[in-house]
């Protein structure tokens, strides 16, 4: 019997501030190593044994979604919440959905921006679970700690388990919220506790007779929105109307705290939530001062530090720096305390407080088609770099109050306007005047890169008219 992953990819990441934002949270950047943390998890539940991935997410990041899963050659069944209600009814709409073709299934539930380095050390812990699963529990994974972790929930589990921490399921005692530190002291002193991933086996009959019996209002409202679902561009869509009063509550809450065939199964190996820029620094393998750089920054006589720059051309350099940490991106620079990394957050809290668009805006937006950034801003006026990929199109469109300038810098743009349609090669230019219907193609076979002028009373992402559309948006930015 094959298990069934199901990765659950949304949250705002908050905490990694700013490199991770509401636009594009932590999950799609390539934080350690060239892959994306979502491609990471991706790849480590994949082969033997596991059948295709169910991803759960937004609206706003199915395109980011594919686009990283097509990196990889992975075509998975892609979920789009139409808004974030939490862990419960995301996990619960993908086992009614996996149910609908194998009521006996096996589900693995797991965030997609953790990082375990060994993927088949993983898989083999996760298969030790498999039988106990099948006979009706439901399977949490604990992690050997090695410090005494305050970010964490933990697990306190039955039995103390062997020395090298074999992945031999047990009765879950019981589960230990967020601690102060002395009591994660105590606990990894103890030796009786885990770390709590979030990540758990079951069978789609056992978690929905958990629903039907501690939660029937959440399965129903849920049942009708897998069962009111559209199919959209190969995503299935869950129906609006009742996702939209489910209640907000994580499958801590609502199940798993409630249920009593709760098993755990230890894991010994490296893991990582990458919670934080103190994360970050630990799994970075840092030098013998402490100090891990980027490729653009520079450590003189620093200790225990994290300097990383974001952008292209900008160099960061720390001079006689301790337990600092300083990441710089195009349009916002971090620098806080090692020990205060948990605290970037408030930093969000307070951008949005004044109205700061950085507080959840990446600088680089990512579409569909490709991508784009704001190169300049000024009164009545911006500058964009635009990336389209090989065969991508914009939709059809105008705006009311902006005319556009298109420079191609590299590849060859297909352009409409209004009844021409042209090619615009590298170096030329072509003017789209106030109101005209205009699209961009790239009907070539590498990226096509274009510098975007814009001029115009208003100059926001909304003032977009679509009439036609590959990607099937509706209005708005992003639609």
């Amino acid at each position: 019997m094959q298990i069934h992953p199901v990765l659950l990819c949304g949250g705002s990441g908050t905490r990694l501030w700013p490199l991770s934002r509401k636009s594009f949270p932590k999950q799609f950047s390539s934080l350690l190593g060239e892959s994306s943390l979502f491609q990471a998890s991706t790849n480590t539940l994949t082969g033997e044994g596991f059948a295709p991935p169910v991803i759960v997410t937004g609206s706003d990041f199915r395109f980011i979604v594919t686009e990283q899963l097509a990196e990889i050659g992975k075509v998975p069944a892609i979920l789009i919440e139409p808004s974030a209600r939490n862990t419960a009814p995301a996990i619960l709409a993908a086992a009614l959905v996996i149910a609908k073709t194998d009521p006996e299934a096996l589900m693995l539930a797991a965030p997609s921006d953790h990082v375990i380095p060994d993927a088949s050390r993983f898989r083999q812990t996760i298969q030790a679970a498999a039988s106990t699963a099948r006979d009706g529990d439901i399977v949490t994974f604990g992690i050997r700690p090695d410090r005494a972790e305050t970010g964490f929930g933990w697990l306190e589990m039955s039995q103390t388990p062997g020395a090298d921490f074999a992945p031999i399921p047990q009765p879950l005692a019981r589960f230990v919220e967020k601690p102060d530190l002395a009591t994660a002291q105590a606990m990894l002193a103890g030796g009786h506790h885990l770390w709590n991933a979030g990540i758990f086996l079951v069978s789609v009959k056992t978690l929905i007779a958990a629903f039907e019996k501690y939660q029937p209002a959440i399965l129903a409202q849920t049942r009708a929105a897998v069962d009111q679902a559209a199919q959209d561009l190969g995503f299935t869509r869950l129906a609006t109307e009742p996702w939209a009063t489910l209640e907000n509550i994580s499958i801590d809450y609502a199940v798993m705290e409630k249920a009593p065939n709760i098993s755990v199964v230890p894991y010994g190996g490296v893991w990582s939530d990458l919670g934080g820029w103190e994360a970050i620094w630990r799994e970075s393998n840092p030098d013998g001062n402490g100090v891990v750089t980027s490729e653009l920054a520079t450590a003189i006589d620093c200790k225990d530090t994290l300097l990383r720059s974001e952008t292209s051309g900008l160099e960061v350099v720390g001079i006689g720096l301790e337990n600092i940490v300083v990441v710089a991106m195009s349009d916002a620079v971090l620098v806080a305390h090692k020990d205060r990394a948990q605290d970037v957050k408030k930093a969000v809290v307070a951008l949005k407080a004044k109205g700061a668009i950085q507080a959840e805006t990446f600088p680089r937006d990512h579409r569909p088609w490709g991508w784009f950034e704001s190169l300049a801003v000024g009164n009545r006026f911006q500058v964009k770099r635009i990336i389209v990929h090989p065969g991508a199109a914009l939709s059809l469109q105008s705006h009311h109050h902006r005319a556009e300038h298109w420079i191609v810098v590299q590849g060859t743009a297909k352009v409409t306007i209004d009844d021409q349609v042209k090619l615009v090669t590298e170096n030329q230019s072509v003017y789209i005047p106030l109101g005209a219907v205009h699209r961009m193609e790239n009907p070539g076979k590498l990226p096509m890169v274009l510098i975007e002028v814009q001029t115009g009373s208003y100059l926001g992402e909304d003032d977009i008219i679509r009439y036609e559309d590959v990607y099937a948006r509706g209005q708005g930015a992003k639609g």
